[in-house]
């Protein structure tokens, strides 16, 4: 039976079969007895983005992966890093080292903050996470044309990855169907953290599903 550690673009944690391409955590946020999630989502304010495969490593998911024999971080699962950016993780300084380098390289030009460190990055981040703070970011559909690719909007609760002048459907499974920008209503919402938006518009550029890849 799947469980329930899979991560759309708003940062809801779901239940289904498709897991993705990367894993990563927000701390523990599980029952190892149980292999269910708490009620609390994260422990931490560093949401990282791991590779799947480091150095033959191998855990239990959510079970007991602490050298302590507790239950460990969390394993949570997305279709890429473009989704895991709209949930508002950022790569893992351990097993995506190169990674988390390009992307605090790029913070720091979006901030005009060479002295901008991870935890300066995670504390941005946390402010403008959907998942934590609940609120939307309305933006003029005129405006997402704007947006760097690798961006994703939600038009209702149907969410859209920004890429090669189109919009693609997101699915837990894959990229859909693509939208023009002409058949979007007057008004988007802006999944993707403002912070992570200027990364990707100062060149960052994240691993894609095959189902887009180009």
């Amino acid at each position: 039976m799947p469980l329930q550690n899979r991560v759309d673009p708003f940062g809801r944690i779901d239940t289904t079969p498709a897991r993705g391409l990367f894993t990563g955590n927000r701390g523990v946020i599980h029952d190892p007895d149980t292999k269910t999630l708490l009620r609390r989502r994260w422990t931490t304010g560093a949401w990282i983005i791991c590779a799947c495969d480091f150095r033959g490593r191998r855990r239990e998911v959510m079970g007991r992966n602490s050298p302590t024999g507790r239950a460990g971080w969390t394993e949570l699962f997305f279709l890429d890093e473009v989704t895991a950016l709209a949930a508002g993780h950022r790569p893992c300084f351990l097993c995506r080292r190169e990674a988390a380098m390009r992307f605090l390289a790029c913070a720091r030009a979006a901030e005009n903050d060479q002295a901008l460190k991870a935890p300066d990055v995670d504390a941005i981040l946390h402010r403008q996470r959907f998942a934590v703070t609940g609120k939307t970011r309305p933006l003029a559909s005129k405006a997402v044309p704007d947006l760097p690719d690798g961006s994703m909007v939600a038009v209702g609760e149907q969410a859209y990855a920004l890429r090669a002048g189109l919009l693609h459907e997101w699915h837990f499974e894959g990229y859909g169907s693509a939208l023009s920008f002409d058949k979007l209503p007057p008004a988007v919402h802006l999944l993707t953290p403002p912070l992570s938006v200027a990364v990707l518009q100062a060149g960052y550029a994240p691993v894609w599903h095959e189902s887009l890849a180009s």
